[in-house]
């Protein structure tokens, strides 16, 4: 598993979205109401960007006429063909037995959290402020870490 900084907290507030390339895959990183989710930015149904789709909720209905939008922004729209994932789970709504879009752990890490380097140019010290927002990645098939 291999950790990846994506950008500062700051740069991805809520109903923003970002996509970034993490070894040499597009990886969708979204901010749902503080929540955050990572996908990978494929469609496993027909192969499309799905990153770029629209964030909706689910749409309910008890009978004819009658209709709410429930769990607003957790679902993520393909914009070829309009299959549902679940953005928490990468779980397909419309063949949820079969179909899923992969997903990353993703967390919100306080920047003097992260790797350790040389911090001092000559003699000036420089001090990380911000929090990060970072990807933990994992190679398909690799081994977690004990």
């Amino acid at each position: 598993m291999s950790r990846h900084v994506v950008c500062p907290a700051a740069e991805l507030p809520p109903g923003a979205r970002k996509v970034v390339i993490v070894d040499g895959r597009e990886i969708g990183v979204f901010n749902v109401e503080g929540r955050l989710h990572a996908l990978l930015n494929r469609c496993p149904h027909g192969g499309a960007a799905i990153c770029s789709g629209v964030v909706t909720g689910l749409s309910q209905s008890s009978g004819p006429g009658d209709y709410r939008l429930e769990r607003r922004g957790e679902f993520l729209r393909c914009p070829w063909h309009g299959w549902e994932f679940d953005m928490a789970t990468g779980q397909s709504w419309c063949d949820p037995r079969r179909t899923k879009v992969r997903s990353f752990e993703v967390k919100l890490e306080a920047g003097s959290d992260l790797v350790m380097g040389p911090y001092v140019a000559e003699r000036y010290p420089v001090t990380v402020e911000d929090a990060y927002v970072v990807v933990d990645f994992q190679e398909p098939g690799a081994r977690a870490p004990a």
